[in-house]
């Protein structure tokens, strides 16, 4: 099996495992809850995403990452985390404008994720950063959808 096909089916398959570690763990666990405590905990994750700033230490990566992807990847992924911290203490601290940055912070995450998944010539060059797209992504992706979800599933009236 070659390098592509290697990638895409470990990216393939930690979606499926995350997605069922939602629907049969997450999902119930985040029923019980008020929409800021489920909204806080889908976005903790999200607040780690300054790793991706990894793709640009040449050290790490096997070979320098084509800036087209390296580039927009570690700033959108620092982008997303700085926004997601900054959620994460409006959610806590219930701050009146805290479903709004959880609306910004989850476009922009999303948009991030998706903009680096169309780079289909990267992955042989990831090195030691294989693991972000293989495995933090699909959880990434997972909950951007579930809160997706939860806000969509909020904003409709009664």
């Amino acid at each position: 099996m070659d390098t592509q096909a290697i990638f895409g089916l470990q990216f393939l398959l930690s979606l499926v495992v995350w997605g069922l570690i939602a629907k049969w763990l997450l999902a119930p666990w985040l029923a019980t809850m008020a929409q800021h405590q489920a909204l806080f905990w889908l976005t903790l994750p999200h607040a780690f995403r300054h790793i991706g700033m990894v793709f640009l230490v040449p050290s790490v990566v096997a070979q320098p990452l084509p800036n087209a992807f390296a580039i927009p990847a570690a700033y959108g992924d620092l982008a997303a985390g700085v926004l997601a911290l900054l959620a994460l203490i409006a959610l806590r601290t219930g701050w009146a404008g805290a479903l709004a940055l959880v609306w910004l912070f989850n476009i922009v995450g999303t948009v991030d994720l998706l903009n680096a998944l169309r780079h289909l010539n990267v992955p042989p060059a990831f090195g030691a950063t294989w693991y972000i797209p293989t495995f933090l992504v699909p959880l990434l992706l997972v909950t951007h959808f579930m809160i997706f979800v939860r806000l969509l599933r909020r904003a409709r009236p009664n």
